[in-house]
């Protein structure tokens, strides 16, 4: 489990490290000292503990465009002032510390936390296995943004490709699970790489647009919201 603790403080930095190594000995822990710190970081992160007020990139900007690269990232936002955890939940927070950060809380917080995120490594392990008319090829399901039906043929966009093959998007959907959503006849979408919605339209990271069935729209908005309150974790 690779997490990052980034705080401007120093003794809220080791603080927290200290607690996380007390737990989770085995954790590779990585401390930021800014906003700046943890973007310009190469390597993606399970669980980041991230404060809210810094100077420069504030947290929740850092969040922003750690979560553009990283989808199944769990944060856990730090701060002295509540209300800023609202703004922090817009993008998605799994949790929230409010300073000065007692023992009990964070060992409750970090349970909930570790589990959210071994959740989140089991699921970026389902993978679609698909027979192009050239190719044999497999595609990791956290890399799919939506899938697209044309004809008997299926459109599948990644982050990196679209790749055409003759396949049923009923059965793909199956497949998949619930975090992908049928949103039309036509089109099943990663709920993880949601960018905004409309009533007639979803769209994705990297600004492709999809449409949603109007008749359709509650039950989406109901789906998306249990998705984002449980940071993408789904009922069994």
């Amino acid at each position: 489990m690779d997490i990052a603790v980034v705080d401007d403080e120093k003794v809220i930095r080791e603080h927290i490290r200290e607690m996380i190594e007390n737990r989770k000995p085995d954790c590779k822990i990585a401390c930021f000292s800014s906003g700046e710190e943890l973007v310009a970081a190469a390597k993606p992160f399970d669980i980041i503990f991230l404060d809210i007020q810094m100077d420069g990139i504030n947290g929740i900007e850092a969040a922003k465009k750690v979560r553009e690269k990283s989808a199944d990232t769990v944060f856990i936002f730090i701060t002295g002032i509540k209300e800023y955890v609202f703004e922090a939940l817009d993008i998605y927070a799994f949790h929230y510390l409010l300073k000065p950060v007692t023992k009990q809380k964070f060992t409750e917080v970090f349970e909930q936390a570790l589990r959210e995120a071994g959740m989140r490594q089991m699921r970026r392990k389902t993978q679609l296995f698909i027979n192009t008319r050239s190719r044999g090829i497999t595609i990791d399901a956290d890399n799919i943004l939506y899938i697209e039906s044309v004809s008997r043929k299926v459109k599948i966009h990644t982050m990196q490709e679209v790749v055409e093959a003759y396949a049923a998007l009923g059965e793909l959907e199956t497949q998949l699970g619930e975090s992908f959503y049928r949103c039309h006849r036509g089109y099943l979408v990663n709920m993880a790489h949601i960018k905004e919605y409309k009533r007639d339209c979803i769209t994705l990271a990297g600004g492709d647009t999809v449409y949603l069935t109007k008749k359709k729209y509650g039950e989406f908005v109901n789906a998306y919201m249990w998705y984002l309150q449980n940071g993408g974790a789904f009922r069994v």
